[in-house]
């Protein structure tokens, strides 16, 4: 696969659902290759599928257009005082955003990460994500880098250009020892999730596009204050992983469950599923109005996803078009 850049949807679902190989990162962009052939033939244009973005106006990553008068809506802080002093009519500073846009990819690679019932484990459908968004990057001759967090370690990768940029994140990925460590263990972290995301700053130049990727176990108002403060000077999107199992328990009867030390069995009726789906669709409203409220993109992953559906996920992940602001 690695050889010819090519791989199928069938070959994908046919990989160890536990683990990622570096072979297969790199023939994901083939699936890319191929969606974008696809879209040809369906008469989309250029322009919408090469990009041509701009974003809005957050931090440096911008180059100067013009001055011109005050709209409505414009952001107060672009006000040009020299013009507006001197014309006596308020004025506004307008940039572009620069071309060469840095993305970075947040991948989660936490102990509730490494779990599925169905498909693969949400790391490894958030990995095989994160190296279709490298691979996208490329395409748009976008700078790619990462962050990859677990509970125990965290490796920053500032955005760089070109494929050697894309490899030395996929390379990283294979080799983080996350994929080494003991299974079956409880999550105990040894730093909460919003202290993690704290040292995400250093890597994150203003103007970037960041993306999330994570099943947002420990999301609370702490960690909403870190990213808030990221969404002042980027862009935002989040991808939410979760395994069907965490959306809705099987029908009535007894589960056999383990929290890595301790197995117990739990009788499931009505009552218990009907709690465990409002457990789980509050928490998800919850991030989809912080979303909102803060200008990001929530974009769900399940690990039943098919390689089409995370491909067409990926071609959702895009900056704001041209002409927004």
């Amino acid at each position: 696969m690695a050889q010819t850049g090519e791989v199928s949807a069938v070959q994908i679902g046919q990989a160890d659902p536990t683990r990622i190989e570096l072979a297969e990162l790199i023939a994901l962009r083939g699936l890319l290759v191929q969606n974008r052939r696809h879209q040809s033939h369906r008469g989309i244009s250029r322009a919408a599928a090469e990009g041509g973005y701009r974003a809005r106006a957050r931090g440096r990553g911008m180059t100067f257009a013009e001055v011109r008068a005050y709209q409505p809506g414009d952001d107060v802080r672009l006000i040009d005082w020299r013009v507006t002093a001197r014309t006596g009519k308020t004025h506004t500073k307008v940039f572009d955003e620069e071309r060469e846009r840095p993305v970075l990819v947040a991948l989660d690679y936490r102990r509730p990460m490494f779990f599925a019932t169905r498909g693969c484990f949400k790391v490894v459908q958030a990995s095989r994500l994160a190296a279709l968004l490298g691979w996208q990057a490329l395409q748009h001759n976008d700078r790619f880098g990462a962050f990859l967090f677990s509970e125990a370690h965290t490796l920053g990768l500032r955005p760089q250009l070109g494929k050697e940029a894309v490899l030395r994140v996929l390379r990283e990925m294979v080799a983080s020892p996350v994929w080494e460590r003991e299974r079956h263990l409880p999550f105990e972290p040894r730093q909460r999730l919003e202290e993690t995301l704290g040292q995400m700053h250093r890597v994150v130049r203003p103007g970037s596009f960041v993306v999330l990727i994570s099943d947002c176990s420990q999301w609370n108002a702490k960690v909403e204050k870190q990213i808030a403060l990221l969404t002042r000077h980027s862009e935002l999107c989040l991808v939410h992983c979760y395994d069907p199992f965490e959306v809705g328990l099987p029908p009535s009867g007894a589960l056999a469950l383990s929290d890595g030390r301790v197995r117990f069995r739990l009788n499931v009726g009505e009552r218990e599923q009907h709690a465990y789906q409002h457990h789980f669709a509050t928490g998800q409203q919850r991030l989809k109005d912080f979303c909102l409220t803060h200008g990001a993109d929530y974009v769900p992953c399940v690990t039943s996803d098919s390689a089409d559906s995370i491909v067409a996920c990926v071609e959702r992940i895009r900056p704001l078009p041209v002409g927004r602001r």
